[in-house]
Order: structure tokens, then C-alpha cells, then sequence
């Protein structure tokens, strides 16, 4: 009799809440101050920059010209890299480790600058007897961790919050 009470109430929340529209708000953690921002990177057509400007606008952050008194989030440098992490017996790469580290700074208005940086990490099983499907693959994955480095990017300026309200 109990069980079948906490299966209703379990199913009955998740009908609720997938009823009701419930959803997570983008965008409600980051400081007034940085809702605002003027994004510049060295290649603003890089992947990286892509995957950033996508989830600025998916947190609602407008981003603006360079003007004066506007923050300024700047991809400084990134990096990517793999690394050969075990090997078949016949001594082919089996598995490789691939690296992302992605290293930005925030100018804020009054010009103090804050860096943040990023680093994703994936394990990428290489099988060269399906390269074609081992090289979209890996070009799949290569995406998800630009957008996970930018998310990370902007969990940190959500951390900076203490330090804008401060100045």
C-alpha cells in the first residue's frame, strides 16, 4: 500500500511539473552589471567564438559595440589538444584524450579586469577501421566541449558577482 502511494506521488509530481511549463530560467544568476557586455575574441568566427556568442544570447545577455562603460568579456587564447591514452595490442591508438582550455578575461566598466578560464576534458575512442564515423564522431564532441567550456565561462562570471557589487 505504501509503494503504490510513493508511485503515485512520484508520478504525479512529474505530471505536474511537466504539465505546468515548468522549466529553468536562463540567465537569472548573472550580476545586472554583466547583462550588458561587448564580446571580443582574436577570430570572432572560431568555433569557440561561435559556441560563446550562442550561449551569452541563451543566458539573455545583450551583447553591444564596444562602447564606453560596457564591460568587456575577451577570449584571450585557447587551446586544444589530444593525447594517446591506450593503444591496441598490434600498437595502433585506441583511446585518446581530448583537451580543451579556453582562457578569458572580463573588463569591467571601471576597468578592473578579472580572468576566468576553462578547461574540458573527453575520452575519445579511435577506431581506424571507421574513420568516417570515428571523424563525425569526434567533430560531435569537439562541439559539445566548446559549449561546455563557454558554459563554464559563464557559471564564472555568476561567481564574479561579489566582486562587481564590492567596487
Amino acid at each position: 500500500m505504501i509503494k503504490s502511494i510513493k508511485v503515485l506521488f512520484i508520478v504525479a509530481s512529474i505530471t505536474a511539473l511537466s504539465a505546468c511549463g515548468w522549466h529553468f530560467q536562463n540567465g537569472t544568476l548573472i550580476p545586472q552589471e554583466l547583462r550588458t557586455l561587448t564580446f571580443e575574441s582574436p577570430d570572432p568566427y572560431s568555433e569557440i567564438s561561435v559556441a560563446m556568442r550562442n550561449q551569452l544570447q541563451a543566458n539573455n545577455i545583450q551583447l553591444v559595440n564596444l562602447t564606453q562603460g560596457i564591460p568587456v568579456l575577451r577570449i584571450n587564447k585557447f587551446r586544444t589538444n589530444d593525447e594517446v591514452a591506450s593503444v591496441f595490442k598490434r600498437g595502433r591508438e585506441a583511446e585518446k584524450v581530448l583537451m580543451l582550455e579556453v582562457e578569458a578575461s572580463i573588463r569591467l566598466a571601471n576597468g578592473e579586469s578579472h580572468p576566468i578560464t576553462a578547461k574540458v576534458n573527453r575520452t575519445f575512442f579511435d577506431n581506424s577501421r571507421a574513420a568516417l564515423a570515428k571523424s563525425s564522431e569526434r567533430e560531435v564532441i569537439w562541439n559539445d566541449m566548446r559549449e561546455q567550456a563557454a558554459r563554464q565561462l559563464i557559471t564564472k562570471m555568476v561567481a564574479l558577482e561579489k566582486q562587481v557589487k564590492n567596487k
